[in-house]
């Protein structure tokens, strides 16, 4: 397994050879295969374009309930990672996701991308283990994906699998786990709250909270564009509208203040509102279904 060492200092960018795309890699459309492949082609051309990321979705709960959250770490060219920090040990929790970036050395990214490029180029087969409502792992590796049916569920002894593809989810696993574990690593800087430059406003018809408490806070008029915005997932009833320069100036400020149970009023309606921050690669509501 590859080690993460090298000083951690802010980075301006990263060079673009350590950014070049791996060959013999077949080009899959959009589409993400239900079980284990690699598929994809791009090549990072800015700062802000995603060179590393690892997330999950399906499973149990399906991706309905994973409308805007965030993946479990996202890096990008200048070196950033973007982690959801946590959720600070007080009820009602904020209603704004506490997202946080710290800086990654250029050695440890380059590191970090020789790995990936090495998968790439090698492949391999995951298989189909003996697992139901598994989740699906997914590792973008600059903008080529590596995805994996129950790679955290599957036992390694799994008889539905081969000697080969238990040797593949392994490597697999473990330069997940490398990725994952990126925030906390020794030398790694402390991570600091991340400035959004656009947020996500996610709105639902409010509902009492059922938690016995005698008193709920007031009904606060809402000082944002029309809510519920745009329904992504009408199974779901939520909305969901970005917002940007001069109306993001009004609602973070709000947005950093409000709880999750904060009932906001608008139309004649009562809503709850959630904040969640858009990620450098992202662009609009759509970017936050999984999978993507």
């Amino acid at each position: 397994m590859t080690r993460l060492r090298g000083p951690c200092t802010a980075t301006a960018a990263v060079t673009l050879f350590l950014l070049s795309a791996c060959a013999n890699v077949s080009d899959a459309g959009g589409m993400i295969p239900s079980y284990g492949s690699v598929s994809g082609s791009a090549t990072p051309t800015s700062t802000d374009q995603l060179v590393l990321r690892v997330q999950s979705s399906g499973g149990l709960a399906g991706n309905r309930g994973q409308f805007g959250r965030i993946p479990p770490v996202s890096i990008y060219g200048d070196g950033r990672v973007l982690t959801a920090g946590p959720v600070p040990a007080i009820y009602p929790a904020p209603a704004m996701t506490n997202l946080q970036v710290q800086p990654v050395s250029p050695a440890t990214l380059a590191e970090l991308l020789a790995t990936g490029d090495a998968l790439l180029a090698k492949g391999g087969d995951a298989g189909r283990p003996g697992v139901a409502d598994g989740t699906t792992t997914t590792i973008t590796i600059k903008g080529k994906a590596i995805t994996v049916y129950a790679l955290s569920e599957a036992q390694p002894s799994d008889p539905a699998l081969s000697p080969a593809q238990r040797s593949w989810r392994a490597e697999v696993a473990a330069f997940a786990e490398q990725i994952s574990g990126l925030p906390a690593a020794l030398g790694m800087a402390t991570a600091q709250p991340y400035e959004p430059v656009a947020l996500a406003i996610l709105a639902s018809p409010w509902v009492k909270p059922a938690d016995g408490l005698p008193s709920q806070p007031a009904a606060t008029p809402w000082p944002g564009p029309a809510l519920p915005g745009t329904y992504l997932n009408k199974g779901a009833a939520q909305g969901c509208f970005i917002a940007s320069g001069e109306t993001l100036k009004t609602v973070l400020p709000v947005a950093r203040k409000a709880r999750q149970n904060t009932p906001w009023t608008f139309g004649g309606a009562t809503w709850t509102v959630k904040f969640r921050p858009l990620l450098p690669d992202e662009t609009g509501c759509a970017d936050l279904q999984e999978p993507r």
